[in-house]
């Protein structure tokens, strides 16, 4: 066989070394992979970190079968979830990814916990994915505690229940219903023995939503299950399954909380003057109220809380942009996370709708902070 002129000789050696090079880059793009390959977990306590800032944990605390999670990098999928317990006791486990401590194991990086009033917000998103052959709920969980705490189990739970499916309730009984970050929930109340509970559940099914986690510690604050002085010590998000869940998702998850609430001994500020103008529309049976307190100081208030006693016969059925607890009586409104400052010679409004029985009245005393107030 004749051997290739020279010139095609050295053509073939290029295509070659140019195959070669292509052939390693090919492999070293095979080799690397994703940036972050899914993590599976079955260890019943098992966990792991995405995104470098959340922590995605198995948390299968209340059966002996067997359960494993798929964390992806940005949730997880429970991909078995074999057995069942009763449909009138405690779900099985607890699947969840969250950011903050859970028996001391802080998520990377989290600024959890931190003082209610030292926190201006903290925005949260959460995207689900569903299935119908088990009985589960999806649920949010907002721990609060007296102290900074990162071990055990917290004093107050705030459970939101953005999905139930089967027989199932929340723990304790059911107390009526709150509009909570602009929608309306079934309010459960109870005690597990361990840590008070106060439940939101979604009369039906939320898909995705994007909310702040404040809206509700303000309703738990409202409600005496918690203070201005304790602690957020972790937001959570899962499932609680009580027979089956293989499937059940959550596609995407994230939670900031953020500081420069003012906190501390000394606020919220008491201001030296407040005015209150108190109007209202009513009709047989009920009536809505719109109120603005104003700061007629020169001192800003960071955090207000406006009382005032509702005639005999009122009851509070509905608020907004604020919370207000109880519902009658003598009753306190409190800023939302969204509106927590009155500043100097400013004022914020807030309204409420109710129901009442005999002649309708109108309050005549209200104070701010502690503070009296003119009326308008």
């Amino acid at each position: 066989m004749r051997p290739l002129p020279r010139c095609v000789r050295s053509v073939r050696t290029a295509l070659l070394t140019m195959l070669v090079a292509l052939a390693s880059l090919a492999a070293l793009v095979t080799t690397a992979g994703p940036a972050q390959a899914d993590t599976l977990i079955c260890d019943q306590f098992g966990s792991t970190t995405i995104q470098g800032r959340y922590v995605v944990q198995n948390n299968r605390w209340g059966t002996g079968a067997a359960q494993c999670v798929n964390a992806t990098t940005t949730g997880f999928e429970l991909t078995r979830a074999d057995g069942g317990v009763p449909t009138n006791g405690a779900p099985k486990s607890y699947p969840s990814v969250y950011n903050g401590c859970h028996y001391t194991n802080c998520s990377p990086g989290t600024n959890l916990p931190m003082r209610v009033d030292s926190i201006s917000s903290a925005p949260s998103s959460i995207s689900y994915g569903y299935v119908a052959n088990a009985v589960y709920n999806a649920s949010y969980d907002i721990w609060l505690d007296p102290a900074p705490k990162t071990d055990g189990v917290s004093e107050t739970e705030i459970m939101i229940w953005f999905n139930r499916v089967g027989p199932i309730n929340p723990i304790g009984s059911r107390t009526g219903t709150a509009t909570v970050a602009g929608r309306t929930w079934e309010v459960w109340s109870g005690n597990n023995g361990l840590n008070d509970v106060i439940s939101f559940v979604a009369p039906s099914a939320i898909a995705s939503w994007n909310f702040d986690v404040m809206d509700f510690v303000d309703q738990a604050v409202a409600r005496g299950l918690a203070q201005e002085s304790w602690y957020v010590t972790s937001v959570q998000a899962g499932f609680e399954p009580w027979e089956s869940g293989a499937g059940l998702k959550v596609e995407s998850f994230s939670s900031t909380v953020n500081g420069g609430g003012g906190g501390g001994p000394g606020d919220p500020g008491t201001p030296a003057a407040c005015r209150v103008t108190y109007a209202t529309n009513s009709w047989p049976g009920g009536f809505t109220a719109n109120v603005t307190v104003a700061n007629t100081s020169a001192t800003p208030v960071n955090g207000w809380k406006v009382a005032f006693g509702l005639p005999a016969g009122q009851n509070v059925t509905h608020a907004w942009n604020a919370v207000i607890a109880p519902s009658s009586g003598t009753v306190t409104a409190t800023n939302t996370s969204s509106n927590a400052q009155i500043a100097a010679n400013g004022s914020q409004p807030f309204g409420f709708q109710g129901t009442y029985t005999g002649t309708f009245t109108k309050p005549t005393q209200f104070s701010l902070n502690g503070t009296a107030c003119a009326v308008a």
